[in-house]
C-alpha cells in the first residue's frame, strides 16, 4: 500500500513539473500575455469629448445664467423672428420659382397663338372691336394714277404697298409717306431675250395693262399678269398663259406662285427657281380669281369675280349678282349668302331693283389674315366692314365707309390698323360702266379698334 501511494505521489509530481505540446504553442503565450493589458486610447477620447461637452454646456449656461426675464423674452423674439425670415425667405424662393415656370408657360402659348395666326388656324377677333369712324375718318388717296387701279398689295409688314392700273404703271409706294417709285417696262430687246415672242402689235398701252399682281412673303418678289398673256416676276419675266392673265397669288411662307388666266387655265411656278412646275386644267370658263393659304390647297373661283380665305377650310366670295358667300371646301353650296350686299345708287340710270348693275357687282373681298374682320368692295361708292363667324357660319355686318368709285382691289393690315382701296372709274375686267366723279389711285383709311 505504502508502494503505491508513493508512486502515485511521484507520479503526479512528474506530470506537474512536465509542460505540454499546448502549453508550449506561442499563440496561447501571446494570448496569455495580453491578456492583462489595457488599451487607454479610446477611453482617453470618450473623455475629451465629454469634456468639452461639458464645457460648451457650461458656457451656455455661464452665458444665460445672469439673463434677465425681460433679455430672454428678448432674445426668444429675436430667435423667432430668424425663424419667420427665413420661412419667408424660402417661401419667396419657392414662388420665383414658381413664377418662372408660369413665365415660361405663358412665353410657348404665346408662342403657340402667334404661330396657330400666322397660319390661319385660329382666328382673332377683330370685327367685334371695330370702333365706328368718326366723321374726320376717311379715305384718303395716297397714290394717282392715270386709269383705274386694278390691284393692290401690302408687303409682309404692311410698310410698303404695290398697285398696278390699266395705263400699264406698276408703282412701289411707302405708306405713311405716299412716296412712289415706278417700275419701268423692259424694251423689246430684253423681253426677247426672256423668251417672250415679242409682236409689234404689243407695243401699246392697252397690252401693258397689268389685272392682277401678288407680292411673296418675304417681300422678294413681285408678280404681275395683263392683257400681253404673260406673267412678269421683277425682275425676272416668266412666260405661261395664251389669255389674259387676271389673277395671281402667292403660297404664305412660300415662293410658290398661281397664276390664273382667261384660257381655263391655273399654272404654279417656283419663284425663287424662276421655273415652271404644273398646269391644272379642267375649267369651264375664265379664272376670275385665285387664294392659297400656307399649307393649304388652293383656291380657284371662276363665275365669282374676287375670293378671300377667312380659315384654312372657309372662304369669302364676292359674286356679280351682289351677294357675298361664305364657303366651306367641305361642302358644294354656300353655307351663308348676304344678298345684295351693295345697295346700288340711285341717281345711276343703269341700275335697276334687280341690282344686276355694274355698280352693284361685288368686284373685290378681303379678309383680315387670321381674323374675322372682312371687306368687300364695289361701285355703289361703299367699301363695307364685315363680321365672318365661323363657328356659326355667319356674315354680320359692322360699318361702311364711303370712298366713290369702282372698288377693284382690297388688302388689310396685318395689324387690322388700317385698309388699302384700289379705286378706278371703271371696273377692273372691262368697261361696262364709268363713273366720271371717281378718282384713279390708291387710298388708305384708317381702323380704330377698342
Amino acid at each position: 500500500m505504502k508502494f503505491k501511494n508513493e508512486k502515485k505521489k511521484g507520479f503526479g509530481a512528474k506530470r506537474i513539473g512536465k509542460k505540454s505540446s499546448i502549453d508550449r504553442d506561442p499563440f496561447f503565450d501571446e494570448e496569455t500575455k495580453n491578456l492583462g493589458k489595457f488599451n487607454y486610447d479610446d477611453d482617453d477620447i470618450e473623455s475629451v469629448e465629454s469634456e468639452e461637452e461639458g464645457k460648451v454646456g457650461e458656457e451656455i449656461e455661464d452665458k444665460f445664467a445672469y439673463e434677465t426675464v425681460g433679455e430672454k423674452r428678448k432674445r426668444f423674439l429675436e430667435e423667432t423672428s430668424d425663424r419667420i425670415e427665413e420661412a419667408k425667405r424660402k417661401e419667396r424662393e419657392e414662388d420665383d420659382e414658381e413664377d418662372d415656370g408660369v413665365r415660361d408657360s405663358l412665353v410657348v402659348k404665346t408662342l403657340m397663338q402667334e404661330q396657330l395666326e400666322k397660319s390661319g388656324r385660329v382666328q382673332r377677333a377683330i370685327a367685334s372691336r371695330v370702333q365706328e369712324p368718326r366723321s374726320s375718318d376717311e379715305f384718303r388717296v395716297i397714290v394717282k394714277h392715270q386709269q383705274s387701279v386694278t390691284g393692290v398689295a401690302l408687303s409682309d409688314d404692311d410698310s410698303r404697298g404695290f398697285s398696278v392700273s390699266k395705263d400699264g404703271t406698276i408703282l412701289h409706294w411707302d405708306v405713311s409717306s405716299g412716296k412712289s417709285d415706278e417700275y419701268k417696262w423692259p424694251s423689246n430687246e430684253v423681253l426677247k431675250s426672256h423668251g417672250l415672242k415679242f409682236q409689234e402689235s404689243w407695243n401699246t398701252r392697252h397690252n401693258k395693262q397689268s389685272l392682277a399682281l401678288a407680292v411673296s412673303s418675304d417681300g422678294r418678289y413681285l408678280a404681275t399678269g395683263g392683257v400681253d398673256c404673260h406673267v412678269h416676276l421683277w425682275d425676272i419675266r416668266f412666260t405661261g398663259h395664251r389669255g389674259i392673265v387676271s389673277s395671281l397669288c402667292f403660297r404664305e411662307g412660300t415662293a410658290e406662285l398661281f397664276s390664273g388666266s382667261y384660257d381655263r387655265t391655273l399654272r404654279i411656278w417656283n419663284a425663287e427657281d424662276r421655273t415652271y412646275i404644273d398646269s391644272s386644267f379642267g375649267h369651264q370658263s375664265e379664272i376670275l380669281s385665285i387664294d392659297a393659304l400656307e399649307g393649304s390647297v388652293f383656291l380657284v373661283l371662276d363665275a365669282i369675280e374676287h375670293c378671300s380665305y377667312t380659315s384654312s377650310d372657309e372662304f369669302l366670295a364676292g359674286s356679280d349678282n351682289g351677294s357675298i358667300a361664305l364657303w366651306s371646301i367641305l361642302n358644294k353650296k354656300p353655307v351663308f349668302i348676304v344678298k345684295n350686299a351693295h345697295h346700288v345708287i340711285a341717281d345711276h340710270d343703269s341700275v335697276n331693283h334687280n341690282c344686276t348693275s355694274a355698280c352693284s357687282w361685288v368686284s373685290s373681298v378681303a379678309v383680315c389674315r387670321g381674323s374675322d374682320l372682312a371687306a368687300s368692295g364695289a361701285g355703289d361708292g361703299c367699301v363695307r366692314l364685315w363680321g365672318v363667324e365661323s363657328g356659326s357660319r355667319a356674315i354680320q355686318p359692322s360699318f361702311g365707309l364711303p370712298l366713290p368709285g369702282f372698288v377693284n382691289s382690297l388688302a388689310f393690315a396685318k395689324s387690322g390698323q388700317f385698309l388699302i382701296a384700289g379705286v378706278g372709274q371703271e371696273p377692273r375686267l372691262g368697261r361696262w360702266g364709268c363713273l366720271k366723279s371717281a378718282q384713279n389711285g390708291v387710298a388708305i383709311h384708317p381702323l380704330r379698334l377698342s
